[in-house]
């Protein structure tokens, strides 16, 4: 039996040539996002590849059946797809097994975004979603159980007609077909402000941070489809410091109060920025060929229903020429940066402090650059911040390990104890 040739890397990249093009892109803007974060003068520790995608944490959880329960039904519906998640707590706010996991977690594709033309389409694209988490809730509990519908940034470069359209689908789709408990202001598309909030909730939440002073949370850098977040909690003297932000702009400070703790939160939403977004604000800058495209390649990426050239050079790609074009993109030197401290676009950082000292970052792109094979799975850190500098104890994240079982690091559980203990 003749054995099959093993396939040679420069014919690896010929194959995914077009592939390249997805990863490449976050790579380098994440890798910029990390560089542009307030420095910290603690010593760098990088987490080793075993603790990537999930870290463990020493918290019991409670059995299921022991005490009074609640639930919650959150859908994050974002621009790659929608996602539904479902918790169960017990009367102290700790999550509760469903069945033999922490949360119910289903997702499809593609997201509400894609049903721009049509609205009731796209509320019908969840009614899959809906039913498997109804049938999560005990038919005793589901008029109590909230569900909430949290529309990020694929539904925010939709412009406010069309979103407010398809929410409103989604709105008439939970009140006659759902016997869950709906408000209409609980269907809602998220400013990047709240997102980052909850993310940031949820990750310190699984942690066990919540409670103790602000120097003991960690922040959190989570990169969406269309949008990339920072959070992280800052002194009450940083935050007196603030900027004020102009009429219609978010606050740069949020104050939570968690666990009998006030909290001056820092965040940020950089709209265009995220996995899905940056590839076309990117294109935009190359104007037709770019250095981030092999040669060969010639192609159309769509997104937010704008379309974008996305040809290689007749020199192939280029990562310096690539990277270039990443820093233009981000404007990094923009001029309107009025502060003291700035990241990119002009936009204050926080001021930097403890709260940022463990950055948790929190997306998918690792795990497509990973199945693509064009990052060695060993060292996937260093790529990240190679020539940089780690400044700060950088943790890639997909997964929390709560107790016994592992919980999705999605800023939908920040929703659901908000709801929760509203409810």
């Amino acid at each position: 039996m003749k054995r099959a040739r093993q396939e040679s890397i420069p014919d690896k990249i010929q194959r995914y040539k077009g592939v390249i093009l997805v990863v490449s892109i976050p790579l380098l803007l994440i890798s910029f996002v990390l560089f542009l974060m307030p420095r910290s003068p603690a010593a760098p520790k990088l987490m080793t590849t075993e603790d990537m995608s999930t870290v463990a944490v020493g918290r019991k959880t409670v059995p299921g059946g022991l005490g009074p329960r609640s639930y919650a039904v959150i859908f994050d519906a974002g621009s790659s797809g929608s996602r539904v998640h479902v918790y169960c707590f017990d009367k102290n706010l700790d999550l509760v097994h469903i069945g033999k996991e922490l949360e119910l977690f289903v997702q499809k594709k593609p997201g509400l975004s894609s049903y721009a033309e049509d609205p009731k389409e796209a509320a019908n694209s969840l009614v899959s979603l809906l039913e498997q988490a109804e049938s999560a809730v005990p038919v005793e509990l589901r008029q109590s159980t909230p569900v909430r519908v949290g529309a990020t940034a694929g539904l925010r470069t939709l412009g406010d007609e069309t979103a407010e359209e398809i929410l409103q689908a989604v709105r008439d789709l939970l009140r006659d077909k759902s016997s869950l408990k709906s408000q209409p202001d609980w269907v809602t598309v998220l400013d990047g402000t709240q997102e980052g909030a909850y993310q940031w909730v949820t990750i310190n939440y699984l942690l066990g941070r919540l409670g103790k002073k602000y120097s003991k949370t960690v922040g959190v850098v989570d990169l969406g489809g269309g949008s990339v977040q920072m959070a992280y909690a800052i002194s009450e003297s940083d935050a007196a410091k603030s900027p004020r932000t102009s009429d219609g702009e978010e606050k740069y400070v949020k104050e939570l109060l968690l666990k009998g703790t006030k909290y001056y939160l820092y965040v940020h939403s950089y709209l265009h920025y995220g996995l899905l977004a940056a590839r076309a604000e990117i294109l935009k800058v190359a104007e037709g060929s770019s250095s981030c495209v092999l040669n060969g390649y010639h192609g159309t990426y769509k997104y937010g229903g704008g379309e974008f050239p996305a040809n290689g050079l007749p020199s192939g790609a280029s990562f310096a020429e690539c990277r270039s074009d990443v820093v233009k993109a981000l404007r990094v030197d923009e001029p309107a940066c009025t502060h003291m401290k700035c990241t990119f676009a002009g936009v204050w950082n926080g001021g930097g402090g403890d709260g940022q000292k463990n950055l948790f970052v929190a997306s998918f792109f690792f795990d497509r650059a990973a199945e693509m094979q064009t990052i060695p799975t060993d060292k996937p850190i260093e790529l990240l911040i190679d020539g940089l500098g780690p400044w700060q104890e950088i943790t890639l994240v997909k997964k929390v390990q709560y107790g016994d079982a592992l919980v999705e690091a999605a800023w939908p559980l920040g929703s659901a104890i908000e709801v929760a203990s509203l409810t």
